[in-house]
């Protein structure tokens, strides 16, 4: 049967519309045999019968799948993951992914979220895929499906920390990137800076608990206001409307993300609040949103190319480790700790997700770097506020 050459194994309209082995070999006037073997290198064919193939292959435009040739391998080089299509931030990293791990020979798998399409559904389609290793942006708690994948494959968690869990994680520094935004604001003369977030899976808490750090360390912890706000534009626009509902204003917002600061934006103009001189504004993430012309958005900076060359390496390091050795752990020191890829202390604790590997798992954590990029949007508070 053609599918067990593994070269022709796609359904559907799209396979009926590429060229198959038999095509080429009804073109040629040979059998599908000799095609199979000149396609494969396999010794045999004449060098004028391989030249005759090659060339009929290249003319009707015949591709091999890759995925069937890998599966009779018994690898598929294909790492998996999961994001959600109206995060920028989340798809600016995907795209830089395809890149970085092609130049490493793998292929990427991708899987997306939104209403109605959960992780649960995304990290499934992926498994069954056969993906070697496994990254996932914010997953919700609890996840069964999420929890069987971390004892079959290497499972980094993107975008939020993971106490307790034993997971790889790579997230944004947020203490570092909302207390500079914090200073910042401090800076200019504003106390009464409020935070419109709070909200959204572990992240929202997070970086709540970062705003109320930094405002502690400049001295202002009587004025911390958190307004609860998750991270999309219609979230940012709805606790700014909250804002303006006060009698009292606060001179400064800070916000979860860039898409919840631009839904804020647009309902101060409405209100014909003017942003900096009566009410700053600074965002998180620096997306393609920030820098826009009729935004100008002040914002936390995340760096999308260490979070990918952080996910990569880990990956690649955890495959690495289960394909070398299962006797072989990794090295935990005297005290318990183990380094991660930038140096940070982690602790070392007995979990699974290790990729099949025996021994202790010690989680790598990688918190990549948050730099506030200031822009129009923020500005000296105004007399008398």
């Amino acid at each position: 049967m053609e599918p067990a050459d593994g070269a022709e194994a796609e359904t559907g309209a799209n396979a009926r519309a590429l060229p198959t082995m038999k095509d080429i070999a009804e073109h040629v006037g040979v059998s599908r045999q000799l095609v199979s073997l000149v396609l494969r290198g396999a010794e045999g064919p004449s060098a004028r019968s391989r030249e005759r193939v090659l060339a009929a292959a290249a003319e009707l435009g015949y591709r091999p799948n890759a995925s069937a040739r890998l599966l009779r391998q018994g690898s598929t080089r294909t790492l998996g993951i999961v994001f959600s299509l109206h995060n920028s931030f989340q798809a600016d990293v995907v795209e830089r992914l395809f890149a970085r791990v092609a130049a490493r020979g793998y292929r990427l798998a991708t899987a997306p979220i939104g209403p109605g399409r959960s992780t649960e559904t995304a990290v499934g389609e992926l498994m069954e895929q056969r993906v070697e290793a496994l990254a996932v942006f914010n997953p919700e708690p609890g996840i069964e499906v999420l929890e069987a994948a971390r004892r079959l494959v290497p499972v980094v968690l993107l975008g939020e920390w993971a106490d307790g869990s034993g997971l790889d994680t790579v997230h944004v520094d947020e203490t570092a990137g909302l207390r500079r935004a914090v200073e910042h604001l401090h800076r200019l003369g504003h106390r009464d800076i409020a935070y419109l977030g709070g909200l959204g899976g572990r992240v929202g808490p997070d970086r709540a608990a970062a705003y109320r750090d930094a405002m502690g360390a400049a001295g202002l912890a009587a004025h911390v206001d958190v307004v609860a706000s998750g991270f999309d534009e219609e979230a940012g626009a709805e606790a700014a409307r909250t804002v303006l509902a006060r009698p009292q204003r606060p001179t400064a917002l800070v916000c979860g993300s860039d898409h919840a600061a631009a839904g804020a934006l647009a309902v101060l103009s409405g209100a014909g609040v003017r942003v900096p001189e009566e009410i700053s504004v600074v965002g998180f993430d620096d997306n393609h949103l920030a820098a826009l012309s009729y935004h100008r958005l002040t914002t936390v900076h995340q760096d999308a190319e260490e979070m990918v060359e952080a996910t990569v390496e880990i990956l690649l390091a955890r495959l690495a480790e289960a394909g070398a050795s299962e006797a072989s752990p990794p090295a935990v020191r005297a005290d318990g700790t183990a380094r991660g890829l930038g140096g940070e202390a982690v602790c070392a604790e007995p979990a699974p997700g290790s990729g099949g590997g025996a021994g202790v798992h010690v989680p790598r954590i990688v918190a990549t770097s948050a730099r506030l990029v200031v822009r129009d949007s923020t500005g000296p508070r105004a007399a008398g506020r």
